[in-house]
């Protein structure tokens, strides 16, 4: 029985659950955004909201703590430059868990744990993301306009 042993145990052991917990808190920082199962983003968001307050705080301390938990530096720069002060005014409630279905697979709830917040981030993002198709589309047509209709489309096959 695990009467009053509170907690996500995630199916793994210690060492693995923390590095797990680690890596998605890591990822939600440098990302603002992070499609995972529902269990995992509740044993997450805690975790992301300790280190948005450790940011807040902007002591060497804390950041030094930050940099004890999160994988990398730069994780630990984008929390204290970017992150931290965009919740100045907040007192809690960093981010927020938006179930999104379940997974083909197993059909485990899948999640988006995410920063609020972040929409202006997010947004510019997907934009980028769709210039950039767009250019390689128009690079493609442009490739297929040269080729011209006569051409084998696989240049290795020879007759």
């Amino acid at each position: 029985m695990r009467h009053r042993k509170g907690g996500f145990k995630l199916g793994r052991n210690t060492s693995h659950r923390r590095a797990l917990l680690r890596n998605l808190v890591t990822s939600i920082i440098l990302n603002d955004r992070v499609h995972t199962t529902v269990t995992k983003a509740k044993a997450t968001k805690p975790i992301v909201e300790k280190m948005i307050t450790l940011g807040k705080d902007g002591t060497v301390h804390a950041r030094r703590q930050a940099l004890a938990y999160m994988m990398g530096p730069d994780s630990v720069d984008r929390l204290f430059n970017i992150v931290a002060p965009r919740y100045k005014t907040r007192n809690g409630g960093y981010s927020r868990i938006i179930r999104t279905g379940v997974r083909k697979g197993d059909a485990s709830e899948m999640a988006f744990i995410e920063l609020l917040d972040a929409e202006q981030e997010l947004q510019a993002k997907a934009d980028k993301r769709e210039e950039a198709r767009a250019k390689r589309r128009e690079e493609l047509q442009k490739q297929l306009e040269e080729r011209g209709p006569g051409e084998d489309s696989n240049p290795s096959a020879t007759s």
